[in-house]
């Protein structure tokens, strides 16, 4: 079963600042590649990566090397729910030799980390960012902090609801490249009940079996919400 464990952050004014700016530049770059899948229809992210790695990272030094490659990741992602998901009104057996339609992704679009690029050590997280790295403190058991480093990680997401900003962790042993799961998951939510800015302590609330996490279409689910699909004429 996946787990996927939230956190949900209380940013001050300037750190809210900031993760909109990287959510902002994140979608830039997906942006950028998009009109290569409908060039090309690939979307394999291997592929990508050796197609447009190069240009993007010159036509956006500022994310840096290693969030370009999940800028790549995440386009490949969302093309695997729009042209591959069973029910998808998109599905690439629909659309035949017809061009593929473009995808734009929204200013609120998730933003994928890995380890290199959001790390937690002794309670402390550290994300990256335009302007350098940001730290906060999570109040974590030791055993959930150990997860980190020891179970298999498949994805970090930042995710805007609103005004409010939350991390996903999403553990399990799926394989990386396949479609989203349609199952239901294994949720820990972690709350940031205290006012300290830069803190996101916490209680873990009972975990429970639930509906996949909304804004992130599973396989079967409905396109995502961040996504536009443009066909072509």
């Amino acid at each position: 079963m996946k787990t996927t464990v939230v956190l949900h952050l209380r940013p001050s004014a300037d750190q809210h600042a900031r993760l909109v700016a990287l959510q902002s530049a994140f979608a830039q770059v997906c942006n950028a590649l998009a009109p290569k899948v409908q060039q090309t229809r690939t979307w394999n992210r291997v592929a990508l990566h050796h197609m447009a790695y190069r240009e993007l990272r010159e036509q956006f030094p500022a994310l840096g090397s290693q969030m370009v490659c999940n800028a790549i990741y995440s386009v490949s992602r969302a093309c695997r729910i729009v042209f591959q998901a069973a029910g998808s009104p998109f599905h690439i057996s629909r659309l035949g030799d017809k061009p593929l339609p473009l995808l734009r992704f929204t200013p609120h679009s998730p933003v994928y980390f890995d380890r290199h690029t959001l790390s937690i050590k002794d309670g402390m997280a550290s994300m990256f960012t335009l302007d350098g790295r940001m730290k906060f403190q999570l109040e974590l058991r030791p055993e959930d902090e150990q997860a980190f480093h020891q179970r298999k990680l498949r994805e970090i997401v930042l995710l805007r609801r609103g005004e409010a900003f939350e991390l996903q962790f999403i553990f399990g042993e799926e394989e990386p490249h396949a479609p989203p799961p349609a199952v239901a998951v294994q949720t820990i939510t972690i709350e940031s009940p205290l006012p300290a800015p830069d803190a996101a302590s916490a209680r873990v609330v009972p975990t429970g079996v639930i509906a996949p996490p909304t804004g992130l279409a599973t396989a079967r689910g409905p396109l995502p919400d961040y996504l536009q699909v443009e066909e072509s004429n």
